[in-house]
């Protein structure tokens, strides 16, 4: 379970555990960060998990899709598709966490994009400061997370199908250096984007990485003094790891793949 900055991908906490715990409890156990907004799935809806996530620090909140079966009560208009909701909370969830309300509140907003009426609920509460399109947008960068993902696999990894390690301490050992690693070379570059005026994600990991590895790989051959000009060299290159911005037009929608046919279609003969 990782929490991980979508502006640079640096990942800021993660948790690993016993196939016996659930994702809610590995995230519980995340160190969040003050002043921030925090994308969930619909998989992390619990109120005790989102009263606890915005209640252990300031300023703590979070935005995720709302459920198509969720059960609310309007309690104000704050403008057009936009609702401060009570819900309940379930007697099962009070059995666990005692401390918990009959009832909650939060955000809920209705907003067009990509021409589909999309629902998202949150703690952001301040309709005049957090308007709703805005806010909805920013759901865009669940996905960083995956992405980020993406490139500890494919990478970092060089897509190996499974870990090197056989026993569980030394898988755990080796699942915390990746995780290590990457928020490294995560961190280098985000200073490398710095360095050049642009956005971290636009610095391509893929080709830095290697270029940052090299660097390292053969720092132990040479005097402790040359590694802090070959890290300057690497800056002065940084120019060279740009990639072009994202397209944001371009769209990915959720189909399935037609299965390939393993023989011919068989035709019909006619006389």
């Amino acid at each position: 379970m990782c929490l991980m900055d979508t502006y640079s991908h640096e990942l800021l906490d993660a948790r690993l555990g016993a196939m016996t715990q659930g994702e809610l409890t590995l995230a519980a156990a995340l160190a969040g960060c003050d002043q921030s907004l925090t994308v969930f799935d619909r998989a992390y809806f619990s109120a005790a998990f989102l009263l606890d996530w915005q209640e252990r620090g300031q300023q703590r909140h979070w935005l995720m899709r709302a459920k198509d079966n969720l059960r609310h009560e309007v309690v104000a208009r704050n403008a057009p598709g936009d609702y401060t909701i009570s819900m309940p909370v379930s007697p099962r969830a009070r059995r666990l966490h005692p401390k918990l309300p009959s009832h909650w509140q939060a955000r809920l907003i209705e907003v067009q994009l990509g021409g589909r009426t999309r629902r998202f609920i949150t703690s952001l509460t301040d309709a005049k400061r957090y308007p709703a399109q805005p806010l909805a947008q920013l759901y865009v960068q669940r996905w960083e997370i995956e992405l980020g993902f993406r490139e500890i696999k494919q990478s970092l990894q060089a897509g190996a199908f499974a870990l090197r390690s056989k026993q569980p301490h030394l898988v755990r050992q080796e699942l915390w250096g990746v995780l290590i690693a990457y928020t490294l070379l995560r961190r280098l570059m985000r200073q490398m984007a710095e360095h050049v005026k642009v956005a971290p994600l636009r610095i391509g990991f893929h080709a830095t990485s290697i270029a940052i590895i090299d660097v390292l790989r053969f720092a132990p051959l040479e005097s402790a003094a040359s590694l802090p000009k070959r890290l300057a060299l690497l800056f002065e290159h940084a120019h060279l790891f740009v990639i072009p911005a994202r397209r944001t037009q371009r769209s990915y929608p959720r189909v399935v793949k037609r299965r390939p046919m393993k023989y011919p279609t068989k035709m019909p003969v006619s006389s």
